[in-house]
């Protein structure tokens, strides 16, 4: 099923709402917004009241992802570390994909993962990204990149170029790798491509984003009508990282932020959000920023969802049925990237 929901000009963009939410769905949103959001919401008034200083709440978000060291990934999957000078990373290789040097045509998925630039890592979302890379088939590399307050959002996206440049250094093309990333990871898959436009490298196949947060500004999201209905992260939730590690003496400069820049050049994109998520105001601003640019977007809404739902993919059909169509767009734009290609090389050969 599909609806118009984003205009830009005289184009549209065609929101795709993909299945209506599965019980389990439903009751892990009403379970969410009992628990989860009432925890960040006495986050919001510890900041605000000064209970905690920044620096403690930074340590507590910064250390979170220590807690995730038990969650593996599917039985056969192999994790190869790689050290960069400021950042670590890993590839992540399921039992069906082979790594980049046993391909016969390399391709792989450059993960930039959510935790609003404050928490999370490679321990959080290891399971996650190893069903995304086992569903397209391609293999994986995790990017930890510095978060604050080791590093300002300038300092990530240069993490997340270091990661970009180890691919093509590693022989693998540009036109076989896709951007991906969730949350403030999937905000900074856009920045990275509007950097890799900026340095005239070249663009990858695709950007896939799990309801990204985009615009660091939370003025959007405050007022938007999901705010009442989003069962984790209010939109006062993502001003916390804005004041503590973003915004230089108070004041955010709005080209930090993906959503203010124009599109030209970018390649495809999927983007994947709640129906009732907050972060929908950034989708919707992304949308339009595509359909400004005359690029192809898929714009799935998701009932019902909560924040990445995709990570619960092991008791959700819902999260099953998105990763999949995570991997047939990835498989999809590759293929596409392939005949491109070979049409180019027929016509340059026959010349």
């Amino acid at each position: 099923m599909t609806v118009d929901t984003v205009t830009a000009a005289d184009r549209v963009i065609m929101a795709e709402l993909p299945r209506r939410a599965s019980r389990r769905q439903r009751a892990v949103h009403a379970l969410a917004y009992a628990t989860l959001r009432r925890f960040f919401e006495l986050c919001i008034q510890v900041n605000e009241r000064g209970w905690l200083t920044p620096r403690q709440m930074l340590f507590i978000a910064n250390n979170f992802d220590l807690l995730a060291v038990p969650l593996r990934p599917a039985r056969g999957t192999r994790i190869e570390p790689v050290r960069f000078e400021h950042c670590r990373a890993e590839w992540v290789l399921p039992a069906s994909v082979s790594a980049p040097a046993e391909m016969a045509e390399p391709a792989a998925i450059l993960y930039l993962h959510g935790g609003g630039l404050v928490s999370c890592g490679l321990n959080t979302h290891r399971r996650m990204v190893a069903r995304i890379a086992a569903a397209a088939g391609v293999p994986l590399l995790n990017v930890d990149y510095r978060q604050i307050p080791r590093a300002h959002v300038r300092e990530s996206v240069q993490d997340c170029l270091t990661g970009y440049r180890h691919l093509l250094e590693q022989g693998i093309p540009a036109q076989r790798i896709i951007l991906a990333g969730d949350s403030a990871g999937g905000g900074l898959a856009f920045s990275l491509a509007l950097v890799l436009r900026e340095q005239a490298l070249p663009m990858p196949a695709a950007i896939v984003a799990l309801a990204p947060w985009a615009d660091y500004d939370v003025t959007g999201k405050i007022a938007h009508a999901n705010d009442h209905t989003e069962a984790i992260l209010r939109g006062a939730v993502f001003g916390m990282p804005a004041q503590w590690g973003i915004a230089v003496d108070g004041l955010l400069d709005p080209l930090l932020s993906p959503v203010n820049h124009d599109f030209a050049g970018l390649p495809p994109a999927l983007i994947q959000v709640g129906a009732g998520e907050v972060l929908l105001a950034d989708a919707e601003l992304l949308a339009q920023r595509y359909a400004a640019a005359g690029i192809p977007l898929r714009l799935q809404l998701w009932e019902q969802a909560v924040h990445v739902f995709q990570v619960a993919a092991d008791i959700l059909p819902d999260a099953r049925d998105a990763i999949a169509d995570i991997g047939a767009f990835m498989r999809g734009e590759l293929a596409r990237a392939a005949a491109k290609d070979a049409a180019a090389w027929a016509e340059k050969t026959s010349a």
